[in-house]
């Protein structure tokens, strides 16, 4: 089959390889264009990119298509059967998804219609959700609206990361693709009940709140993990948290009475082993970087910083 495939972050790079490998006819590969990155600020091909490059497939890097009518044209002008789509980044305008005889097919990573939107990994992991998958949508004009052709499920774990969940909904959205090119699938229109939303991540997402509870900052730190990454504030400095397991609250060491669990704040650390109160329970912090060091283990970390008991993270009290 004639195909484009589109696609930029890592998650679209398994798709890519299994449609190459597969041996469809892939006439172009549309990605995101070169982009400064790093400290020095050098130009970065786009994991899609340097895959395509690598397997000997024409690249193409357009900043913007919908008011791009020259881009447009180009596109029609493959005579594909179809279009692939997985984490693009960039708004199809209807010319575009009308122009393959097949239309255009997204991957997207989560159980429509749960989760539509930018982040439907993370906010999977956020909300406690017990699996998520992968849905093949025949695309539309709405956001993610379109009609279901295959859906695979993962399971969500108490330790799942979000790491690990992209990296298998990856391998599941190819095989999934695959299918989809290989055989005609009944199309389902999505339901109309049981829509949510995965907003776009901000770094201040990842700011740890010590008011919430500890099972939803074990949560976070699991979801927002590479990016935009969790942390919080100790002696005017950021700490970034990498891992980081909920504990049952004991009482506090310093309080007087055992049933007064309420005389140490949010975010007090309860022993030298930096177990940190929460709005419920406690959150025991087991990897984490101070600025410009390498992440370390909770151990070695506090091999050459001392963080006794009554240390207090996240700013002031009441802050």
């Amino acid at each position: 089959m004639r195909i484009a495939f589109m696609g930029s972050p890592d998650f679209a790079v398994p798709a890519l390889e299994a449609l190459h490998h597969a041996g469809h006819a892939i006439a172009a590969v549309y990605c995101q264009p070169p982009r400064p990155a790093g400290r020095g600020q050098s130009v970065r091909l786009c994991p899609v990119h340097a895959a395509a490059e690598r397997l000997g497939l024409p690249v193409r890097t357009p900043a913007r298509l919908r008011k791009d009518l020259a881009a447009q044209a180009a596109f029609a002008a493959l005579g594909l059967d179809a279009a692939v789509v997985a984490a693009y980044g960039l708004i199809l305008p209807q010319a575009m998804l009308d122009a393959p005889r097949l239309g255009c097919f997204n991957i997207h990573a989560s159980l429509l219609p749960r989760w539509r939107g930018a982040a439907p990994i993370q906010a999977a992991l956020l909300a406690g959700d017990s699996e998520t998958g992968i849905t093949i949508m025949q695309m539309d004009a709405g956001l993610d609206t379109g009609a279901m052709l295959l859906r695979g499920t993962i399971p969500i774990g108490p330790h799942t990361t979000a790491t690990a969940l992209h990296d298998g909904l990856a391998a599941i959205g190819a095989d999934l693709m695959l299918r989809v090119l290989t055989a005609p699938q009944a199309a389902t229109p999505q339901p109309a009940e049981g829509i949510t939303y995965a907003e776009k991540l901000t770094r201040d997402d990842g700011r740890i709140d010590w008011s919430r509870d500890a099972a939803f900052l074990d949560r976070q730190v699991r979801a927002l993990n590479p990016w935009p990454g969790t942390f919080t504030e100790y002696d005017g400095t950021i700490l970034k948290i990498l891992a980081a397991t909920p504990e049952p609250h004991a009482p506090e060491p310093h309080a007087p009475d055992s049933t007064a669990p309420d005389s140490i704040g949010p975010g007090t650390l309860l022993d030298d082993a930096l177990l940190v109160r929460a709005g419920r329970d406690a959150l025991r912090i087991t990897k984490l970087q101070a600025p410009g060091r390498a992440p370390l283990d909770a151990d070695a970390f506090l091999r050459g910083r001392k963080m006794p008991a009554g240390t207090r993270l996240g700013g002031p009290p009441g802050s």
